[in-house]
């Protein structure tokens, strides 16, 4: 291995660390504040939405800073994870009274349905690039949450009843019960998702993105990014890179998914909680925490997440700055000037370190 491939590897190696050691180091001064009652009932409250938030930020990332491909519909992925989840769990709690394995269970569920649903989606969607791959994958973001809003699945002691539409051609027993009830979705979910949950999703996340990105399969979808032309040249599957980078996206954003609706009582599939806006929310995480930067893409998620909460009792000015702190976000990260002199800060830090080890 040369110099320089070593050196790459290192930088690579301790920028990885350094991003391991920044959740994990968060998560336990959060542990201490809520412990010590330092942290308010709110900021506790927000603890789960952020790991949330930073998990599809996570897999949007891969598609848009490492495929190199726009995609406005991770909303729909993520629906699709919470509507699976907690599906299986409203199935399975009288049967397992376990609820660390009730959701784990439900993890599973969430993450290969919105694999499959990427794969499916990916086949033909990913022939398309730029602008047309975006308004076709905010379409299907869309198609998703109307499906579910129309969708009527019941269990009773004679089985299980489907009904599109009307929700009235079901007659239910008395011991029936709704697992998804049309537009009020899925009700009386266990509160399963946790802080420490989050936490673990957001390590095995990053474990899962950062090995692909430094394998062999990594260095072809980046190259698939920089030029395509040039990589199907020298005999790189375009398609199967591509595939694979949007499928495993898809499942990181079903895993938000399943944490998002297992911190709520009822999930919906309303424009709120998986619409435009959402898909839009977490793309800006994505272009503001730096495109190809999962610690950016965290830092963003948790800092945009706590400010509108934070300035809430600035009451009118509150989303004034926070747009300010948008554009002053966007500018530190994408200026030319504010790259320059990132860059001279770190010259500087590195020249110093290495005259303190010499």
């Amino acid at each position: 291995m040369s110099k320089m491939k070593i050196r790459s590897w290192n930088k690579n190696t301790k920028n990885q660390l350094i991003t391991f050691g920044m959740v994990i180091v968060a998560y336990l001064v959060a542990q201490l504040l809520a412990a010590t009652g330092m942290m308010s009932s709110l900021m506790q409250g927000l603890l789960v939405p952020m790991c949330t938030y930073s998990i599809v930020a996570i897999g949007l990332n891969l598609c848009v800073g490492y495929l190199g491909e726009l995609s406005i519909g991770h909303a729909g992925f993520m629906c699709v994870g919470a509507f699976f989840g907690a599906f299986s769990t409203k199935l399975l709690e009288d049967v397992i009274p376990n609820p660390t394995l009730l959701f784990v269970i439900a993890l599973l569920v969430g993450v290969l349905a919105a694999a499959l649903f990427g794969f499916v989606i990916g086949i033909p969607v990913l022939r398309l690039r730029g602008d047309y791959l975006a308004i076709v994958t905010l379409a299907f973001g869309e198609i998703i949450k109307n499906i579910v809003n129309v969708l009527y699945i019941a269990k009773d002691s004679s089985g299980f009843h489907f009904a599109l539409s009307d929700g009235n051609a079901i007659a239910l027993s008395e011991d029936g019960m709704w697992l998804i009830n049309g537009a009020k979705g899925i009700t009386k979910i266990p509160h399963l998702s946790s802080f420490t949950a989050g936490i673990i999703i957001i390590l095995i996340s990053l474990a899962l993105v950062y090995n692909l990105v430094n394998s062999r399969s990594g260095r072809a979808i980046m190259a698939i990014r920089d030029n395509r032309i040039a990589a199907e040249s020298v005999g790189i599957n375009i398609t199967k890179y591509k595939l694979l980078a949007f499928t495993i996206s898809a499942a990181i954003a079903g895993a938000g998914g399943v944490l998002y609706a297992h911190n709520l009582s009822t999930v919906t599939a309303t424009p709120a909680n998986f619409g435009y806006n959402m898909s839009i929310m977490i793309l800006v995480f994505v272009v503001l925490g730096g495109m190809g930067s999962f610690r950016g893409s965290i830092v963003a998620a948790v800092l945009l997440t706590l400010l509108p909460e934070v300035l809430r009792g600035l009451k009118d000015y509150r989303m004034l700055i926070y747009s300010i702190v948008l554009i002053g976000m966007m500018l530190f990260h994408w200026a030319p000037k504010c790259i320059e002199w990132r860059q001279k800060i770190a010259g500087r830090v590195q020249k110093n370190t290495k005259k303190e080890a010499a």
